[in-house]
C-alpha cells in the first residue's frame, strides 16, 4: 500500500535532495507545499492545511496549525503527525485523540543549544559586550558598567529539561538560583545545584534575570503579562527561548518602553516571523533572534532522523536506519 505524506518541516525543506529519496525508498509519495511569506516557510496556517486535506496519510511538520477544523478535514485519511522537534502546542491534542490521529515528536531535542543560548544572553546583558562593541565601532571609548554573574540572581520558570540545563550552567558561574514549576522537582537536583523553588511572584521580585523555559499550554499562555511584568525588578532582564505566547507581547513592549523592566532577549514571538512594524526592532535594550535557539547541526541531524523514524513507525513501517 502506498502512503502519501505532506512534508512541511522548515529545517528539512532545504535538504529535500537528502530526505525525499529516503522517504520514496519506503514507498511513500511526498507532497511539498509552496514556499511563502518572505521566502521562508515557517508553518502552514489552518487555511493552507485545508487546501491539502484528504490528500495525505501522514505529515512531517513544524509548527503547522493543526486546529480541530483542519484535523477533522484531514481525517479519516490522516493517521500520523510527526512533529520535527519537541513542542506540539500548535497541534490540537484532544481533537487528535478523538479522531485517532497519532502525534509523535522528539522530546529533549534541543536542550543543550537552548540552554547555551540563554547563558549567552545572560552574559551579554551582564557584561554588556554588544553595547560596548557598538560604541567602539561608532568611535566612542565608552566604559559601560557590567556585573559579575556571581552578583546576580537567576529565576527559571519551568524546571524541565531545558530549565535544568540552564540552571546547571548558571550554577557554574556562582549565580543565586530560583525556580518555579507546577510539578515537583527532584530534591537531589535542587540540592546539588542549590536551587530554591519558590512562587512565581517571589521569583519575579528577586531575579535579575528571568528565563522562560515552560511549555505552552492553557495554564501558561500569557504567563508574563502586565500584572506579572510589574512584579519584576526595574533592572531585570526577561529571556524567552521557549514559546512566544508565554508573553503578552504588547504588555512587554509597554514595560520596556516605560523602563518598568531593564530589557529583554527574545528568540520567539507571538507572531512569527516578527512583523517589521514591531517596536521591538527599534529598542536598544532588546536582543532579538529569529526562533533560532535550537541551532545545532548535530541536534538537527538527530531530529531529522528521529522525525522520519517516528513517521515510519506510526505508519507501521520498520525503519532500516
Amino acid at each position: 500500500m502506498t502512503h502519501t505524506i505532506l512534508l512541511t518541516a522548515p529545517y528539512m525543506l532545504p535538504f529535500l535532495d537528502r530526505f525525499v529519496p529516503i522517504l520514496e525508498g519506503y514507498g511513500l509519495e511526498v507532497i511539498i507545499p509552496e514556499v511563502h511569506e518572505r521566502g521562508v516557510l515557517e508553518r502552514l496556517e489552518e487555511s493552507e492545511i485545508l487546501h491539502y486535506a484528504g490528500q495525505f496519510d501522514a505529515t512531517i511538520c513544524g509548527d503547522d496549525r493543526y486546529t480541530p477544523r483542519a484535523l477533522e478535514a484531514c481525517a479519516p485519511r490522516l493517521k500520523v503527525i510527526s512533529k520535527w522537534g519537541t513542542g506540539i502546542d500548535s497541534i490540537d491534542k484532544p481533537a487528535c485523540a478523538r479522531l485517532g490521529i497519532q502525534i509523535r515528536n522528539t522530546p529533549n531535542a534541543f536542550t543543550l543549544p537552548v540552554a547555551d543560548t540563554v547563558m549567552g544572553y545572560i552574559l551579554a546583558f551582564a557584561r554588556r559586550q554588544p553595547w560596548m562593541d557598538r560604541a567602539m565601532k561608532a568611535g566612542e571609548w565608552q566604559k559601560i558598567p557590567g556585573r559579575s554573574l556571581s552578583e546576580c540572581t537567576l529565576g527559571v520558570i519551568g524546571v524541565g529539561n531545558c530549565g535544568k540545563a540552564v540552571l546547571r550552567r548558571a550554577a557554574a558561574f556562582g549565580m543565586e538560583l530560583l525556580g518555579t514549576d507546577i510539578v515537583p522537582i527532584a530534591p537531589d537536583f535542587l540540592a546539588e545545584f542549590r536551587v530554591q523553588m519558590t512562587s512565581l511572584e517571589e521569583l519575579l521580585a528577586r531575579a535579575d534575570f528571568v528565563s522562560l523555559n515552560a511549555d505552552l499550554n492553557p495554564t501558561s499562555h500569557h504567563l508574563l503579562n502586565a500584572h506579572t511584568l510589574a512584579q519584576m525588578k526595574p533592572t531585570a532582564i526577561l529571556i524567552n527561548s521557549a514559546r512566544g505566547p508565554l508573553v503578552d507581547e504588547p504588555a512587554l513592549i509597554a514595560a520596556l518602553q516605560t523602563a518598568q523592566i531593564g530589557g529583554a532577549a527574545l528568540d520567539v514571538f507571538e507572531v512569527e516571523p516578527l512583523p517589521l512594524t514591531s517596536p521591538l526592532l527599534k529598542m536598544d535594550n532588546v536582543m532579538l533572534a529569529p526562533h533560532n535557539a535550537n541551532s545545532s547541526p548535530a541536534a538537527w541531524e538527530r531530529v531529522h532522523w528521529s522525525t522520519i523514524r517516528n513517521l515510519l513507525e506510526g505508519l507501521g513501517i520498520a525503519a532500516k536506519f
